[in-house]
């Protein structure tokens, strides 16, 4: 599943997605590990077609002023990509993130504030393998502001929308990421990101063993 995941964006058929089958992806959510077991998670689940048509045209004002930013060849390769499928997938997953669950005292938080933070993507990776594994994609959405989102569905201030998620059935998963058909960006080699000991900069090395 690692390896056949992928962020879909065109590939949603829009068919339902059985009540037990999302029940098992959320719930494979629900069971990722967390900071003091503190879970500080939720999960919004939008079927209305009038609230993703609203987040929709949201993100194509947000794609409009980051495409602003671009020229030359990195403009002309952003027009080639699809970057939701909102309309296109048959319901969206807000992840949130609430740093008071739990509080005061989140045993393990006390020095790494964002060990909460982590907590809710942990979750999110769950949701996106188990979700691979049922044969449905997976879309997140990274193109909005919070503070409209948080407005859109009623959240409290003080709740991070950290992810909106794309859900539903697709033709299929591609064999290569967007990004890379589309050369916007690479993969680097598992060997650049390996470290051993201490930090090296790339091209210089190991680090030397324990003495």
């Amino acid at each position: 599943m690692i390896y056949r995941r992928r962020d879909v964006r065109a590939q949603f058929t829009g068919a339902p997605v059985p009540e037990d089958v999302l029940e098992r992806v959320l719930a494979a959510a629900h069971a990722a590990p967390s900071v003091g077991l503190s879970q500080p998670w939720d999960f919004i689940v939008i079927e209305s077609v009038r609230t993703r048509k609203a987040f929709s045209d949201h993100v194509g004002h947000e794609r409009a002023l980051f495409a602003s930013t671009l020229s030359g060849d990195r403009a002309a390769r952003f027009t080639q990509i699809k970057i939701d499928g909102v309309m296109e997938s048959t319901l969206s997953v807000v992840v949130t993130y609430d740093s008071q669950r739990g509080a005061p005292g989140v045993l393990g938080r006390h020095s790494i504030a964002d060990a909460g933070l982590y907590s809710a993507c942990l979750a999110i990776e769950n949701l996106w393998l188990a979700a691979t594994a049922e044969g449905l994609g997976v879309g997140w959405v990274s193109f909005y502001r919070e503070r409209m989102v948080q407005d859109l569905l009623g959240i409290p201030d003080g709740i991070r929308p950290v992810a909106w998620l794309c859900l539903g059935p697709v033709t299929h998963h591609e064999a290569v990421p967007d990004l890379e058909r589309h050369s916007w960006a690479h993969r680097r080699p598992l060997r650049q990101a390996v470290h051993r000991e201490a930090w090296r900069p790339a091209g210089q090395g190991r680090a030397a063993g324990p003495a």
